[in-house]
């Protein structure tokens, strides 16, 4: 996919190899939006999956019922490739709430969906839902001083690799300053119906950083665990809110030792940590 692709619209990253006889899995970013951040974990995931991630242009300024619809519409040309196979949904921070928006639209569409620190917590944090609003008067030239200052709560900054702080760093300050308050917006006002959420029968595994300075994610799965029928909570006692940056982290490991792969998604035994 090139760079001019992603600026025109909400688009898949796809891995250099496709694995059309392997489960889908779609991953839904952060606020960034780029999908680029997932890169230390793709070599893992690829072991047992086909690895989809979504990319959002910088200036996307769509509702969340739009970036749903574009999601949909993208796996759904997927599945027109290859249609007998298994879906997996994951969505992190921002992604986790693009990625409810979107099963409760299609709540038959996925095998397993996956939530980590979903950001329907920032609702949770009054301090911060009121400074995101004060964000529009800051200049556009002192984004790039706010995102250095942010960086010690968006992730466990000890935990991550010196290359994985710098595309942290980089890909926050990648974002233009109006996409930001737009997605902060969209975040004070995320809802999604406890009824409709209820009604997602499949398995679904909450992840949440217990050292998550950012959000009150622990607080948060829990909450949205009481919901669903069939969930399951894990707790990453020393993660940050960017967990899946850091080093000991492996998303694919995670899903095997928490029996949430089937078929042949259960590919080979042990992975190296970082692939």
């Amino acid at each position: 996919m090139t760079i001019s692709e992603v600026e025109l619209k909400p688009c898949f990253l796809t891995p250099k190899r496709v694995k059309p006889e392997y489960p889908l899995l779609v991953y839904l970013p952060g606020m960034d939006g780029t999908g680029q951040l997932l890169r230390s974990q793709t070599a893992g995931l690829e072991t047992g999956f086909d690895v989809r991630c979504l990319a959002i242009p910088r200036k996307d300024l769509n509702t969340w019922d739009v970036l749903a619809k574009s999601v949909l519409d993208l796996i759904h040309a997927e599945l027109e490739k290859s249609s007998q196979r298994s879906v997996y949904l994951c969505g992190e921070s921002f992604g986790g709430c693009l990625a409810m928006k979107v099963a409760i639209q299609r709540p038959h569409l996925f095998k397993r969906i996956i939530l980590i620190n979903p950001a329907s917590a920032f609702r949770l944090r009054p301090w911060l839902n009121w400074a995101s609003q004060l964000t529009y008067l800051v200049p556009s030239e002192l984004y790039d001083v706010g995102a250095l200052g942010l960086l010690p709560f968006l992730a466990s900054l000890q935990r991550i690799s010196r290359s994985d702080r710098h595309e942290l760093l980089k890909t926050m300050r990648s974002v233009p300053s109006e996409t930001v308050l737009w997605r902060l917006s969209l975040l004070r006002e995320f809802e999604v119906d406890e009824e409709h959420l209820s009604r997602l029968t499949q398995p679904v595994l909450l992840i949440a950083g217990g050292s998550d300075r950012l959000l009150p994610s622990v607080t948060e799965v829990k909450r949205i665990g009481n919901i669903l029928p069939n969930a399951k909570i894990l707790v990453l006692p020393d993660c940050g809110h960017a967990c899946l940056l850091e080093e000991d982290i492996n998303l694919y490991e995670i899903l095997k030792v928490n029996d949430f792969l089937e078929g042949n998604a259960d590919m080979g035994r042990g992975l190296e940590v970082r692939g």
